[in-house]
């Protein structure tokens, strides 16, 4: 601790500081020996070289106090847990050990320490929201909930130590895994300002612009909106003073990230957001009359204030999954401006700000199983088998943002479930075999179909059928991750079942008639057919919306096409020569496409402004339609990095690229048919190598310039065919279009 080469500048004097403080927050909460064991064991690990400067310069051992720091003050974290944070780096670095953790604390510490190793091994490999690892962070989040606070406070803390990373691709990396994952766990468990904290930084390393606009507009708009705020409140309180309630009122400046949600959303200027700010009202009342008096303040605060019934929100009769009690209202103020109010009591508050840290505070005040039915959740879909990481990913985070609905079943149990869920969430929330065979339900005592979107407080009775059986257009219906899980896990085992029967009847019928059947040209009879897939084709013959009869028929025709010799080769013109080829259609999302290092199996889009092929160097950029995946060296690709970093998550090739891409090369060479009936050669003897269209333009001068569309497996196969045609007499330049 004395070793002044350590520290830079007023570091020691910070560290020591903090130290204290961190101190003083715990110190109702530890043991009567840990004070003198956390000092010998502080000592003893900076004396060892421990805590040594990240890549940035960033002092590992005041990072780690800063953690502590927030996950005690800011979560609310106790004793087990902050200890973890101060000794997990020492077990890791091996200065001490898990054995020696459980004799000089205790068994859980090391039970923590160890899970906070498993995901602190997945960064060093690659970052958070990669696939495989996000299948294992996920799971430990999901063993111990403990870890994933930890982590949160972890974030936070590079996010605020953010300006003073050197690389800016660090950077954006962390800010990419904080907007997918650690922003939406923060808003599930319930730490709104930690949340509201992680994304406004996060706008402000990738759109500071933006982020300075908005901070500057809200800096001048001050005094009006502190002016407003004193008007509005000043009745308000003057007669809750006269009722003899004991509170706080206060207004409360929405987030920068929010507002700039709001610009987007509402496509207005920054003049036309008027709810910039809320009112809160927070009471000090015993726990018995909580929710009388958070009515009877409604009550008067609606008798002065015209309420708009439509945006009141009850969560004090029913709180939300992650603890979150309060009720808000919208009200019209002076000047006819809307103005929304929340009123909470002083446990509901910190509840709010604090999140679940908080509940284990007031454990047995209320019971809450919310976050418990969540990790649940987690753990089904972790345990599920053929799910892709993309699907658990995606389907992870739609759970985490959501509003929430209260409905119930016909004996009167209450399920909770997101907005905008149907009958068929609803069935497949009570169990997977009700959901599979619903086909309609009793809402109200009214019959409605399985797409019916539920309102708060319906009682709902599913209707099934026996025959009934999931479907595809079924995901379109659900919005919970349960329910597209085992929807699409009932879709995969179906689709198994008729590839198999329609492979086998396939080559019965071969058989029968006595024909060998040859696998490329069966291929490229199915591409032919317009088949994205193969399975594609044959779940059109399981499902007899293609006679294999027809297809053996086609089959030998376009045999006969493909063994027929015609040889034209007359000297003419280069743009006098045609082609029969057929055009191709690309088989996609077959190669393995990795988004953020291990995320396999996802559903992207290739982007058509740069065509990216197996093995190019790309990114992926999560568009409204999807993931898109562009080229490095797109031409939109500087616009999509500096405007909107916080969508770009990186992605590259695995495997092996053997589905066929589709590339347009434009060649200019000498006017001379012979040398495009060259190139076709060349591109016909390429190994995995197809030619799919030609467009020949000859100029006056005696040069041609042609578009030759081919399917390659990769950038490999590519350049090596690039390297061939350069070398064709009469050939002056080859390039590769973007689109």
């Amino acid at each position: 601790m004395e070793k002044q080469s350590f520290f830079i500048h007023d570091e020691k004097k910070v560290f020591f500081s903090k130290y204290k403080q961190l101190l003083l927050s715990l110190y109702s909460f530890l043991q009567k020996e840990d004070l003198g064991k956390i000092k010998n064991l502080m000592r003893h690990v900076i004396a060892q070289d421990c805590y040594g400067r990240d890549k940035n310069g960033i002092n590992g051992l005041i990072r780690n106090i800063d953690t502590a720091l927030i996950a005690a003050t800011e979560i609310g974290l106790k004793r087990t847990s902050i200890l973890a944070i101060l000794l997990y780096r020492p077990v890791m670095k091996k200065i001490i050990s898990l054995d020696e953790v459980k004799e000089i604390f205790d068994e859980e510490v090391a039970l923590i320490i160890e899970r906070l190793l498993k995901t602190s091994d997945l960064y060093a490999r690659n970052s958070a929201v990669d696939s495989e690892n996000f299948h294992r962070l996920l799971f430990s989040f999901a063993e111990d909930v403990r870890v994933i606070l930890i982590m949160i406070a972890d974030r936070l803390c590079l996010m605020r130590l953010g300006k003073q990373f050197k690389n800016d691709e660090d950077r954006k990396r962390l800010v990419t895994e904080v907007s997918y994952l650690y922003a939406p766990l923060a808003h599930r468990l319930g730490l709104y300002a930690i949340k509201s904290e992680l994304e406004d930084l996060s706008l402000k390393y990738t759109d500071r612009d933006q982020y300075t606009f908005i901070k500057q507009k809200l800096n001048e708009t001050k005094r009006s909106r502190d002016a407003y705020i004193a008007e509005f409140i000043a009745p308000i309180k003057e007669k809750l003073e006269k009722q003899g309630f004991d509170f706080d009122i206060k207004g409360r400046t929405k987030s920068i990230h929010s507002i700039n949600s709001k610009l987007k959303k509402q496509n207005v200027p920054f003049e036309g957001i008027y709810d910039l700010f809320a009112i809160r009202i927070i009471l000090d009342t015993p726990l018995e009359k909580e929710r009388s008096d958070c009515w009877q303040i409604y009550s008067i605060i609606t008798d002065m204030y015209q309420p708009n019934p439509k945006r009141m929100k009850d969560w004090i009769s029913i709180p939300k999954t992650n603890g979150y009690e309060s009720l808000h209202i919208t009200v019209m103020g002076p000047q006819q401006r809307w103005v929304e109010v929340q009123i909470r009591t002083r446990r509901m508050d910190e509840i709010a700000e604090r999140g679940l840290a908080a509940h284990w505070k007031y454990k047995g005040v209320k019971e809450e199983n919310g976050l418990d039915t969540f990790l649940t959740n987690v753990r089904a879909a972790l345990d599920s088998k053929g799910s892709s990481p993309m699907d658990l990913m995606q389907d992870f985070k739609m759970d985490l943002y959501k509003d929430e609905i209260y409905v119930f079943t016909p004996t009167g149990e209450l399920i909770k479930l997101p907005k905008g869920a149907t009958v068929l969430d609803f069935a497949f929330a009570i169990h997977t075999k009700l959901g599979s065979k619903c086909v309609s339900a009793k809402v109200n005592d009214k019959n409605v179909p399985i797409k019916y979107v539920l309102n708060n407080g319906d009682s709902v009775s599913v209707v099934t059928s026996p025959t009934q059986s999931p479907k595809r257009d079924w995901l379109n219906i659900v919005v919970t991750s349960k329910a597209r899980l085992r929807i699409k896990q009932a879709l995969r085992e179906e689709t198994a079942k008729a590839v198999d029967f329609a492979k086998e009847m396939l080559q019965r019928r071969f058989k029968n008639r006595k024909i060998d059947m040859d696998e490329p040209v069966l291929m490229r009879y199915i591409k032919k057919k317009g088949f994205k897939t193969v399975t594609d084709f044959y779940v059109e013959i399981a499902e007899e919306r293609l006679d294999p009869n027809q297809v053996i028929d086609e089959y030998l025709e376009q045999l006969k096409r493909e063994t027929e010799i015609s040889d034209h080769s007359e000297v003419r013109s280069a743009g006098e020569f045609t082609t029969t080829t057929e055009v191709q259609e690309i088989t996609k999302h077959q190669d393995v496409l990795v988004i953020d290092k291990n995320l396999t199996g996802i559903e992207y889009k290739l982007a058509k402004c740069c065509n990216p092929i197996y093995g190019d160097d790309v990114f992926g950029f999560v568009s409204t339609q999807g993931i898109k995946v562009h080229r490095m060296n797109c031409p939109n690709a500087q616009e999509m990095l500096s405007r909107f970093g916080y969508r770009i998550i990186q992605a590259k090739w695995s495997g092996k690229g053997d589905n066929g891409y589709s590339v347009t090369l434009r060649v200019i060479g000498r006017d001379d048919i012979s040398i495009v009936t060259n190139i076709t050669s060349v591109i016909g003897k390429e190994n995995g190598v197809t030619l799919r269209s030609i467009n020949i333009d000859s100029a006056e001068d005696g040069i041609f310039q042609g578009n030759f569309t081919v399917m390659v497996k990769d950038t490999k196969s590519l350049n090596m065919l690039i390297k061939k045609i350069r070398i064709v007499k009469g050939v002056k330049t080859i390039d590769r279009l973007n689109s």
